[in-house]
């Protein structure tokens, strides 16, 4: 199974980045002042004034293996985020991330190497239950799930964040799977069309 990211929505945009740069002059919206937001985000961004970036929000659920999951948290100044946990409820849904570049031997022994361990989670909490209670065997019966296995998140930036999210994990050095879902984040942030201007004004 493949990582997934949606956008679930957002607010703001160009505009709204450029009427809090200007809320110190005037916020009113003329056409002239219109014709300039590419040129005055361009240059809040250049200069490191980077609060009016800060007024919107990017909203996205995505799905993902445990390991890039823990590259989103790392960000937590800079993200907010919600994920199913194994501890509050069993992982009924098994679901696991295999590399699509990894040659196929190694694909099928992962593979197995998932479903053995999905398998033993879902033996374990049946049996631990009754011996434990449900609470405690569910939060000690998840050691048996794998490193790939995945887990949805709920997770939202504003776009000063998204930004620096970018910055650090859609790059060359970050590992392949983070690179993939906030790449992906972009496109659909493009797609929206409201953020045109700044996403070009930080160069991404």
């Amino acid at each position: 199974m493949t990582n997934s990211v949606e956008l679930l929505g957002c607010y703001g945009g160009d505009v709204t980045h450029a009427l809090s740069a200007w809320t110190s002059t005037s916020r009113e919206l003329t056409d002239e002042k219109r014709a300039r937001i590419p040129a005055l985000l361009k240059m809040l961004a250049e200069n490191g004034h980077e609060t009016p970036f800060e007024k919107s929000m990017l909203h996205f659920l995505v799905t993902t293996d445990i390991a890039t999951h823990i590259h989103l948290i790392k960000h937590r100044i800079a993200v907010s985020l919600n994920a199913e946990s194994a501890r509050y409820k069993e992982l009924k849904e098994d679901k696991y991330y295999v590399p699509a570049d990894w040659p196929v031997k190694w694909q099928r022994a992962l593979t197995n190497w998932c479903e053995d361990g999905l398998s033993l989670y879902h033996q374990a909490l049946a049996d631990l239950i009754p011996v434990l209670g449900r609470s405690r065997a569910k939060e000690s019966a998840r050691f048996f799930l794998p490193y790939a296995t995945q887990i949805t998140s709920d997770v939202a930036f504003n776009f000063r964040s998204f930004v620096n999210v970018q910055r650090l994990r859609n790059s060359e050095h970050a590992q392949k799977e983070v690179r993939e879902v906030v790449q992906e984040m972009l496109r659909l942030v493009r797609e929206t069309g409201a953020f045109t201007a700044s996403i070009e004004a930080f160069g991404l």
